[in-house]
């Protein structure tokens, strides 16, 4: 009889030792980004609620992907159609392609993208620098850009 007492306090007992936890308050107070990305994070976050922040993130990235696909199908047929239309020129007669002068452009090319491939260009390291420190300071308007970009390129 004891066990069964036991057993069927067990559920109730469970449900009193779970507590909710609010993640705003918890964010709000605890600031767990600074923790992670340093103390310089959290401009945004402190301004505008976690939900705002994701909504905001997440329309831009949808926008963002949504045009991204179309105008890539929109470039993609573009450049393949001209390569088409060449092909179809250069079969008929109507353009005369010098093959060999193209794969010795392209191998020139190839020895100049080699050379120069070690060298990045300042200007790169320091956009790449601001951009990851960007992402730092707003990390969940990031992190809901990134999966608006996705579900924009999805649909």
């Amino acid at each position: 009889m004891a066990e069964q007492q036991q057993h069927s306090r067990a559920p109730e007992d469970e449900d009193e030792a779970h507590e909710m936890l609010d993640l705003t308050a918890c964010v709000r107070t605890q600031q767990w980004w600074s923790a992670v990305f340093g103390s310089s994070s959290g401009p945004i976050a402190q301004k505008h609620s976690v939900t705002t922040q994701i909504l905001t993130g997440g329309a831009a990235g949808w926008c963002v992907g949504y045009l991204f696909q179309r105008v890539g199908k929109i470039t993609a047929t573009a450049v393949g159609g001209g390569l088409l239309l060449l092909q179809i020129a250069n079969h008929s007669g109507y353009v005369q392609v010098d093959w060999k002068k193209v794969e010795k452009d392209v191998n020139q090319a190839k020895r100049h993208l080699k050379k120069n491939t070690n060298t990045a260009a300042p200007e790169i390291n320091t956009f790449i620098d601001q951009a990851t420190a960007f992402v730092k300071k707003n990390v969940v308007v990031s992190s809901g850009f990134v999966g608006g970009f996705l579900l924009g390129l999805a649909s």
